[in-house]
């Protein structure tokens, strides 16, 4: 059921690693990496509740939330292998929000497939499984350029300013390849459980909505349970710390540690080690994946959230005291500890809460706590980063983990809430499995 988040991971993974790098060699300074980044969390404040509450409301052959993965997967899949032959900047960045509008329709519905399927005594098992093969496949789409580079032998001639190099080509295609056989791997190998009768006559009785279902969407906010806006509140914190480390780490490295200017090949050098630093954060998160199976029987999602996040604050503000790039390791090990939990241990926490016909718009809406901060960091971090921090990106980093600090401390405030009875999340089909 989650196998196919290996290949969503490739997507993500490869631009996370390898997106200011191809800004950088098409011309965009430090200042503006951040700005360009701005399409992934605006494409998610749509596409997410969308695609959620439209699966909620639907059923064909394929069920309820397979069609949307894979639709998605096909479309990210053919941006992938646009991506790194773009020859401007502005180009890139508007394939970019085809991208991330694509991956994020394929992703939302393995949240929401999780919950429809697994009582919630799963509900951490579950999403600690999706952190797993993130983890997985974030590690390899993270390394895919390095790996490429100096175990294969792949040149990098005519790199350089207004060039990708064919490390990074390449790994777009490998993944294109991945995201693809990875979804359908889990299309077509898992089964999603019928609606009911009466849920079935009521899905095919509804009416074409034509504001596509924003008005519902929009009412629904003043209906949110408490726990999704004190996870809301920590989420905020979270990612701002994460999106400072996916956009500000490879230009601090080249920097700060390389020592690199652009169009050189300490440049190429400096990406290539950055993704591989974010293969390892994502080799960690792939392990301690299995901390958190075994962890959360005993310490429950809030207070192994709380630890992961601390420590993933001070790997964070670790960082600047790297004097060589291989004690950057010891920084990202921590993030992956931090990334492992924040991919599932918020959602564990939140299932519970919602109710089960809402599930997919409840969860897509979940992620306007994810996107809200990232819009918020795309708008405000080049600023003061040029005005504040001296266009450094090193103090760009140093804030995230001040960030992520603060989100440690307000889960200590998220109130548990467990259901009971009928509203349980039991699967439609009675028993756990």
């Amino acid at each position: 059921m989650s196998f196919g988040f290996i290949g969503i991971q490739f997507g993500w993974g490869l631009q996370m690693a390898n997106m200011s790098s191809i800004y950088s060699y098409l011309g965009a300074d430090a200042d503006s990496l951040a700005i360009l980044w701005l399409a992934a969390p605006v494409t998610g404040v749509l596409i997410q509740p969308l695609v959620g509450q439209s699966s909620d409301r639907m059923w064909t052959r394929l069920g309820r939330r397979r069609p949307f993965i894979l639709a998605g997967a096909v479309l990210a899949s053919l941006a992938l292998i646009l991506m790194p032959n773009c020859p401007s900047v502005w180009m890139a960045a508007g394939l970019l929000w085809v991208l991330d509008g694509t991956i994020n329709a394929s992703m939302q519905p393995f949240r929401a497939l999780v919950a429809d399927n697994l009582p919630e005594e799963q509900n951490s098992q579950g999403f600690a499984i999706q952190s797993l093969f993130i983890g997985l496949g974030g590690t390899i789409a993270s390394a895919m350029p390095w790996m490429l580079t100096n175990w294969f032998g792949v040149t990098s001639e005519g790199a350089g300013q207004g060039h990708i190099p064919a490390s990074v080509r390449i790994s777009f295609y490998i993944g294109a390849v991945a995201f693809m056989g990875a979804v359908l791997w889990t299309v077509f190998s898992t089964k999603e459980y019928p609606p009911t009768d009466a849920e079935l006559a009521a899905i095919r009785a509804r009416k074409f909505d034509w504001t596509l279902g924003l008005g519902d969407i929009f009412a629904l906010v003043f209906k949110l349970p408490r726990q999704m806006w004190e996870l809301g509140l920590v989420q905020f914190f979270t990612w701002i710390g994460m999106f400072a480390m996916w956009v500000y780490f490879s230009p601090a490295v080249a920097k700060n540690i390389f020592h690199a200017v652009k169009g050189t090949p300490e440049m190429e050098a400096a990406g290539s080690w950055a993704g591989f630093c974010f293969a390892a954060y994502n080799a960690v998160c792939f392990i301690f994946s299995f901390v958190l199976l075994w962890g959360t029987k005993y310490t429950g999602p809030k207070l192994m959230h709380v630890i992961c996040l601390a420590v993933g604050a001070l790997g964070l503000m670790s960082v600047h005291l790297a004097s060589d790039k291989y004690q950057l390791l010891f920084s990202m090990t921590a993030v992956g500890i931090a990334w492992s939990s924040i991919l599932s241990m918020p959602y564990a926490m939140l299932a519970p809460s919602l109710p089960k016909d809402k599930v997919g718009v409840m969860m897509g809406m979940f992620n306007l706590f994810i996107v809200l901060p990232q819009i918020t960091a795309s708008s405000l971090l080049g600023f003061f980063l040029k005005h504040f921090l001296n266009s450094e990106p090193m103090g760009a980093l140093m804030l995230g983990g001040v960030s992520m600090g603060l989100a440690a401390l307000l889960t200590l405030l998220v109130v548990s809430f467990k259901k009971t009875g009928s509203e349980s999340l039991a699967p439609r089909g009675g028993s756990a499995h």
